[in-house]
This record gives structure tokens, sequence and C-alpha cells, in this order.
């Protein structure tokens, strides 16, 4: 109730005042604002002068409309977030559906990638060019006890130069026992060209930090299931841990410039670049308590632990990255690029172990020199990027990497994209200490070999997508412990190979004000063991209805979304190595999601009213995020997101 009379207050000013546009008003239907005669006119600036530019120099505009796929992008994340699965509060970890979303790159990482999912990496960071200072709010009530936000104020003080300030801030206490989320990410940008258009240059700087309460599930899903009254207040649950959790840091230097040798642009032209990437990161579990009660018996979790109480399991990464590149621009025959790079990493501990087992080192420190090379075609219809390094050090590493892209015209695309990898093992695969005895271990693992081939299509009539998968020597986390109640989650390896196909197709249909979104996945992988899991069938349905009202002044959207997936083994999760194992032991899936929303637009803000999950009352609590991690219960939210151009 206070929702709705916060959402009336809100709305009531804005329509009394768009009811008479105001002299001053910048008009951007007409080519000039016409509010003083006397004055000289003023010169509007058009949509195409609002421009977000990616690493790879790819350009979008700044769009305030209101869409359903707007509307889909209208979470914690800020996209899209079709193929996951969200746990209970806002700011935990996503379970995932479609595998295809995962994305590789040949170089090992630091690990703990179930904590990343709000971690911005360097490729997610956009630079701006605006005509006029923009600034961006955006506003979503939580769970219980908290807000999400995300600000963003971006200008240029010349044509030339271009900088940007953002910050997103969540903290959701959750309805659950020990399930604080408080998170932070702050964005710092800036873009610079010479008049002459011969240097150009993007850097920013980030630093985030992830912190999260870790009650490791609930202790006996029957009581869940049951829908025993007693236990509507979700605080009720007996959770595994009260004092548990792990937080994420990280901060990030980098930049990415070139600079044209010839002074004047001509058919053909020689640059000099170089890209630079400094990140360090920190991830640290801390347990007050170590043992857990289930009931009456006392448990230990995750196994024997060297401490009784107060284990702090901390792991510290540096990461020091250099491109130099020399490229030649043919404007007939496209660009060649070649390149050298050089990738230094730290991943370290403060002490050796000496087991009875084995020996693990303190530290992980590598050095990986590449060569490579890069074409780039564009022209007319075409656009295509064909990109090969290998390693010229000692670690055994390659990528292969071909895209293409025909725009028969500005509504139907075709895309086709082959990726060849040979990947070196994350960190944390090959070294982990922690204070739990079966924490520990230092391997050697042989490359991941990936080989992806996908195919896209865009049409006015449907989108589809296509992608075949091979993986050979995957990596992954099991869990060994025979005890239902104990997680010893450790690497392994599959020896053999893992065929993975998807089809995704969506398709809107509309009937007037009426339209029905809807967008279908299909997966299967073949091998011979439950290794990599993924639900047969995903899919997403929104019927809905959209109007103007108040003489065009208000532009609504309200309507229905299903979401559903079918039943299979889906990944656990660790907040020890902050990782997703596989188990087979419990199914998740086969249950409805509907949610329920109205979405308004007034001038450039957009208001979001959701009724989540409104039918978990009815259908049985049978909905799960993980084997005893259960999803979101009904809750009434509300949000908006609301720009300004100065």
């Amino acid at each position: 109730m206070r929702i709705l009379f916060f959402l009336y207050l809100l709305v009531l000013p804005t329509f009394l005042f768009s009811q008479e546009k105001k002299t001053n008003e910048l008009d951007y239907n007409s080519k000039y604002n016409r509010s003083d005669s006397i004055k000289k006119p003023k010169k509007v600036a058009t949509i195409d002068l609002y421009r977000v530019i990616t690493l790879e120099r790819d350009t979008t505009y700044i769009d305030t409309s209101l869409t359903i796929k707007k509307a889909y992008s209208f979470n914690y994340l800020r996209k899209d977030t079709f193929g996951l699965l969200a746990f209970p509060n806002e700011g935990q970890t996503y379970n995932t559906l479609q595998y295809s979303l995962t994305d590789f790159s040949p170089f090992p990482e630091f690990g703990f990638k179930a904590k990343h999912f709000n971690f911005l990496e360097a490729n997610q960071i956009r630079y701006c060019s605006v005509a006029t200072p923009v600034t961006e709010l955006y506003f979503k009530t939580v769970m219980q006890q908290g807000q999400s936000v995300d600000s963003f104020i971006t200008l240029n003080t010349s044509p030339r130069f271009n900088f940007s300030i953002a910050y997103r801030g969540l903290r959701s206490a959750g309805k659950y026992i020990n399930q604080l989320s408080s998170t932070g990410n702050f964005r710092f940008t800036t873009s610079y060209n010479t008049k002459d258009e011969r240097y150009y240059a993007n850097a920013h700087f980030t630093s985030q930090d992830i912190s999260n309460g870790e009650n490791g599930g609930i202790t006996t899903i029957d009581n869940f299931e049951s829908e025993d009254p007693a236990y509507k207040n979700r605080a009720r649950f007996e959770v595994y841990f009260n004092d548990a959790k792990s937080f994420l840091k990280g901060k990030r230097v980098f930049l990415d410039h070139f600079f044209r040798i010839n002074a004047v642009k001509g058919d053909n032209n020689l640059y000099v670049a170089h890209q630079f990437n400094y990140e360090n990161k920190f991830f640290e579990y801390n347990q007050a308590t170590v043992p857990s009660n289930v009931g009456a018996t006392t448990v230990y979790r995750f196994g024997d632990s060297y401490k009784t109480s107060g284990i702090n399991d901390q792991t510290h990464y540096n990461k020091m990255y250099n491109k130099a590149a020399l490229i030649y621009e043919n404007t007939s025959l496209g660009k060649f690029q070649f390149f050298i790079d050089d990738f230094r990493t730290s991943y370290y501990y403060h002490q050796i172990l000496i087991l009875d087992s084995q020996t693990i080192p303190a530290a992980l420190n590598l050095r990986i020199n590449s060569v490579g090379g890069q074409y780039d075609y564009q022209k007319n219809k075409w656009n295509g990027k064909f990109l090969y390094s290998r390693s010229i050090t000692n670690q055994s590493l390659s990528n292969l990497d071909a895209k293409m892209r025909y725009d028969l015209n500005e509504e139907t695309q075709l895309s086709f994209e082959y990726q060849n990898i040979n990947k070196l093992p994350n960190n944390n695969y090959d070294l982990y200490q922690s204070s739990y005895v079966n924490y520990n271990w230092y391997n050697e693992f042989k490359n991941e070999k990936i080989n992806s081939i996908n195919a896209n299509v865009t049409t006015p009539w449907f989108d589809a997508s296509l992608q075949f998968l091979t993986l050979n020597d995957h990596l992954y986390f099991d869990n060994v412990a025979t005890d239902a109640t104990t997680q010893i989650v450790r690497p392994n390896q599959y020896n053999g190979t893992i065929n993975y196909l998807s089809v995704k197709v969506g398709k809107e249909l509309k009937f007037g004000k009426f339209a029905l979104d809807n967008t279908l996945l299909y997966q299967k992988a073949d091998q011979q063991d439950y290794i990599l899991n993924v639900p047969e069938i995903v899919t997403r349905n929104t019927l809905y209805y959209s109007n103007t009202m108040f003489h065009k002044a208000l532009f609504l959207q309200t309507g229905v979304t299903l979401n559903y997936f079918t039943k299979y083994y889906a990944n656990d999760y660790n907040p020890v190595i902050g990782e997703f194992f596989v188990q087979n032991k419990k199914e998740i899936g086969n249950f409805p999601n509907l949610d329920f929303f109205f979405n308004a637009r007034i001038q450039r803000t957009r208001i979001y009213l959701i009724a989540e999950h409104f039918n978990s009352a009815y259908t049985g609590n049978n909905f799960y995020s993980a084997p005893n991690t259960p999803y979101r219960d009904f809750m009434i939210r509300f949000g908006l997101v609301w720009n300004f151009f100065e």
C-alpha cells in the first residue's frame, strides 16, 4: 500500500505539469526551440549526438524509450537475465540455466566465478560522447531493509573530451537468516582525441566490492515443501550458517589508445596501438562458528577444519596486461593488425602448507607472452573480424576467433562465429588454501580445449541463434562427500568429450495494442556422465498491453510474464570457494514463475511496478534456485529510471 501511495504522489505532479508545455522546455521534435522570438534560435541536439561506445568501438545511442526489452533489463545486473536463475536475495549469485552465456578466454582468470556476476570486467565498461550533460538515476526496492541504486553522469567539456562517473550500490537484508547483501561498483571513464584525430584514448578506473552473508541454504527442505504455515516467515527456517560471509573486492586501471603515424588520413594509414590493464582482486571467506546444527544433530558442513572457530580464508590476486600492436589500414582491403602481448599474474597466500600427502605452495606466478594477428573488414553490407594468437612462452595457449556479419538491411542481419581455444585453467583450480582440511590443493591440470560455432539471424519476423560446443578436458568442481549434509568440493577434470547444442528463438506477436513476446531455448548436452547439466527447455512468454493516456503525456505497458524451465540436476553453490559445483542428487525446475507488471513512461522517466512470482502461494513450494536454496517468494517491487539531458 505504501508503494502504491508513493507511486501516486510521484506520478500526479508529473501529470499536472505535463499538461502545459513550458516555454523554455527542450523540444526534441523540432529543429529549433522557438520559445523566445527575440533571442537567437537555439539548436536542439539530436539523438545521434548522444553516443555510447564499447571497447571495440561499436556505437549505440542513449535510449529513453519504454519497451518490453527495457523491462527485462530493469534489474540488479542492468541487463536481460534470460538464462540466469537468481538466488532469493538481491545481490546474491545466479545459477546458470543457459550454458551458451559462458564466455571463454585463453588466459587463466582469478576464479571464484559465482561471485563475479555483478563484477564489471574491462570489456563491459562503456564510454560516451554527448552533446549536453546526461544523468541517469536507477532505483529499485529490494526484498527487505535496503535499496538498489545506480547513478551515472557524463559530459563533454569539448567535442574531443568526455568523462563519466557512476556508482551502483545495493543493500538488502533478505528474508532468510544471514543473507545480507551489500555491494558497490564505482566507475570513472574518460575519452579523448586530438583535434586532427590522430590520437584516440579510452581509459577507466573501477573500484568494486561484493559482500554476502552465506547461510549455506536451509537445512530441512521438508519443512519448506510441506507448506507449513509456521514457516511463512522465512526467518524461522534453520540454515547451516548464522555468521558466515564472503567478500570480493577489486580495483582496475585501464587504458586503450592508438596513434596514426601519417599526418593526414588517406586511403592507406598506419597506426600504433597499446592497451594496458592493471587489476588486483581479493576474496575472503569468513566463518566465526564452525559447526552447524541440523535439528538436534551437529554437523560439519565442509568437513574437518584446522580451526575450531574464526575461519578467515583470504586469496590475493594481481594482474598486469600490456598489448602493443601495429595496424595497417586500407580503405578497400580493411585493417591488418599484428600484436604482441605480455600477461603477468600473481595469485598468492601468505604461507606454505606442508601436508602429509603434498606441499601446497604459497603462490602461482605466471608470465605469458603471445603474438598474433587480426584482420578487420567492413564495407557495404559485410563486417568481419579474424583473430589468431599463440603463446611464445612455455605455456600452450592459443585462440582462433573468426566472426562475420551480413546486414541485408536495417532490420535483417546474419552473423556467424567460430572459436577454437586452448585455455589455461583458472587459478583457483590449480591452487587453493583454506582452514578446512579438504579444501587445500595444488594441481597441474591440462588445458581445456573448446570449439564453438555460433550462428545468429535477426529479422522483422523472428530472432534465432544456434550454438554448438565441443569441450575436451573440461574443468569443473565436484562434491566428493558421501554424506548428504556434507560438502567436500574439489576441482576435477573430465577425460571425456562433451558436446553441447543450444537453439534459441525469439518472436513477438502483435494484436493491436496487445502483444505476446516469446523466447524459447532448447539445449542438450551429449556426455557419458552428469558433468555439464542444463535444463532442456527454458522459456519466457510475456503477454502485455500498451497505450498512451493524458494527451500522450503517459505511455504505459502492463501484462504478465511467465518464466519456466524443465527439471534438471542444477549445480549447487559452495561459499568457501565462491563456485558452483556439479551434483546429481536433487532435480529442480518444472515450476511456473509468473510476474505481473505495470510500467509507465512520462517524458524521460520510466516507472516500474512489479508483482514478482505472484503465483507462489498457489503452485506449491517446489521452487528452488539451487538444491537446498529456495527461489524468491511473492513480493511487490517498485522502481524507476530517470534520465536528464541538460
